[in-house]
């Protein structure tokens, strides 16, 4: 026993290693083998509220596996005897069966012979117990005593980090299940009224999303950038039987190549430089949600073909890991890109595609639904006003009249990143779209300043019905140059039957043959020209 020291400091340093109570048993025990003749070293915790004992650590010479969180019911006055006996730091040294009969279920079952106990009493947490016991017919020494009694404190130590890592992982596992209760419940009331046009422009979407919503297919959604496709993801989700569970975005775009697998199926210890610990992928932690894999089209060929698997049979396996996993998650994957394509050059697997696109959803740019452009205009508005704390902002109709003219390359983003920057210019008193949109100071239509805008609006009586709505539909006739039919006439824009157009501008007395572009003033004409140039 004479080499206790460096052994004691060589546990020292197993235990400061090692987060958890389990690691640091399974290598401490091997140290002890030759000095106690070891075969079963355990550490039990003593669960007096739960009325039972629980078995934090367990380690069998020769077994790679462990035994733990078994629990054993036992009586409170045996509990409150082994509490007054940790009290007194007294270390035991019995045969199992007096052992046995003095503290019932302590001992784990299967050990015959003798047995050394030993109290830990860490300043967190409740106490617990060391037992250990030999390879018979071996016995323990009084030495070996000494030397249980030189490991108490590094072993209590090891329980203390166990405890507060466990109290940790308690606490991040109720705040992240207190974030999805949250989300989800913000996704239900607020989704609905995030999808703006859903009964114009984005009708057939929403059909189709009630379509697919019920069923657990993969859907691909396709669109430009900054169209929405995030919005509508979230709108199947909410929709689903898994609105309860976690929804989850990844943007495959911006994850390193190097770093598309551990991100998404988690790692293993050790796996590879810089893996200190184990980690859950977005998978695992989209289990029993939806999970959205925006711009899927950056994926690098081998974690396409794990994503292949994942979705033909739902197993997985970490990196570094051996064991296969299984995961209840529902796929939803985005794509700004043309798959076709990238499948005819080979830089898609056509499998892959295949198996993402069962339910595809093809989203229109915005400006294929100017119709929407009006009420997201005053979306934004509203939101902008409600983030800079300002008071009601809301867009004017020389202000829509601007707006749905520009051709919107980025799209619903684009459009409130206007919104908001008209809002800031405009410091509170209005919406200066003129300057939000650069528009060149020819072609900006004579309007009042915001200032006196704002102020003359405060004074001047609403608008009738009839009135807004006569607004409204010159808006169309001007961005359509006076055309009501056709796929670019008003009537299509404003999602209305050409005849019930017509009926409806004879009542409200729009003379729709003076918005013809032959008798439209020049800077119109020019504006609605230089914005889009392919528009006959």
């Amino acid at each position: 026993m004479n080499d206790i020291g460096p052994l004691l400091l060589t546990i020292w340093r197993v235990v400061s290693r090692h987060r958890t109570l389990t690691e640091s048993l399974e290598e401490t025990v091997p140290l002890l083998a030759d000095h106690l003749s070891l075969e079963v070293a355990a550490i039990r915790s003593v669960d007096r509220a739960g009325g039972c004992l629980e078995t934090v650590a367990f380690k069998r010479i020769g077994e790679s596996d462990g035994r733990a969180d078994a629990r054993t019911p036992v009586a409170a006055e045996i509990l409150a005897r082994l509490g007054h006996w940790c009290e007194r730091d007294e270390i035991l040294v019995e045969d199992l069966r007096a052992f046995s009969a003095r503290f019932p279920g302590l001992a784990p079952v299967g050990l015959e012979g003798a047995i050394l106990a030993a109290p830990l009493n860490p300043e967190e947490g409740a106490p617990a117990i060391l037992l250990l016991a030999p390879r018979p017919p071996h016995r323990f020494a009084p030495e070996h005593v000494e030397l249980v009694r030189a490991l108490v404190d590094p072993l209590t130590v090891a329980v203390e980090n166990d405890h507060r890592l466990r109290e940790l992982v308690k606490l991040r596992e109720a705040a992240e299940a207190e974030n999805r209760t949250l989300r989800s419940k913000l996704d239900r009331e607020d989704v609905a009224d995030s999808i703006i046009g859903a009964g114009t422009g984005l009708r057939e979407v929403m059909e189709q999303i009630e379509l697919v919503s019920t069923s657990d297919a993969p859907v691909l959604i396709l669109g430009e950038t900054g169209s929405g496709k995030e919005v509508v993801a979230r709108a199947i989700h909410t929709r689903s039987r898994r609105a309860s569970g976690p929804f989850l975005r990844v943007n495959c775009g911006a994850i390193p190549s190097e770093l598309v697998d551990s991100e998404l199926f988690g790692h293993e210890k050790g796996s590879f430089t810089g893996a200190v610990g184990e980690r859950k992928g977005w998978f695992e932690r989209a289990d029993g949600g939806t999970l959205f894999l925006d711009e899927c089209g950056e994926l690098p060929p081998a974690a396409q073909v794990r994503l292949l698997r994942i979705l033909q049979d739902g197993c997985f396996e970490r990196v570094g890991g051996e064991k296969p996993r299984r995961v209840d998650v529902r796929i939803v994957a985005a794509t700004h890109r043309d798959l076709h394509a990238m499948v005819h050059d080979g830089r898609f697997r056509q499998d892959l595609w295949y198996r993402l696109a069962v339910f595809p959803v093809h989203l229109p740019p915005l400006r294929d639904r100017l119709a929407d452009v009006p009420a997201m205009a005053a979306h934004f508005a509203h939101r902008a006003a409600k983030r800079l704390g300002f008071h009601h902002l809301s867009p004017t109709a020389d202000d829509i009249g601007l707006l749905v003219q520009y051709p919107w390359p980025g799209n619903v983003r684009e459009l409130a990143a206007v919104i908001e920057r008209a809002a800031i210019l405009g410091n509170g008193a209005g919406l200066d779209v003129v300057r939000a949109l650069g528009v060149p100071a020819g072609l900006r239509p004579q309007t009042a300043s915001p200032t006196r805008a704002a102020s003359s609006a405060a004074l001047d009586p609403l608008p009738t019905l009839d009135q807004a709505a006569a607004r409204h539909i010159e808006q169309a006739l001007i961005r359509t140059g006076g055309r009501i039919e056709g796929s670019r006439g008003a009537a299509a824009i404003l999602d209305v039957n050409p005849h019930t157009l017509r009926s409806r501008m004879r009542k409200l007395g729009v003379d729709w043959e003076r918005y013809r572009q032959d008798a439209m003033p020049q800077p119109f004409v020019a504006a609605r020209v230089s914005a889009s140039p392919t528009q006959p």
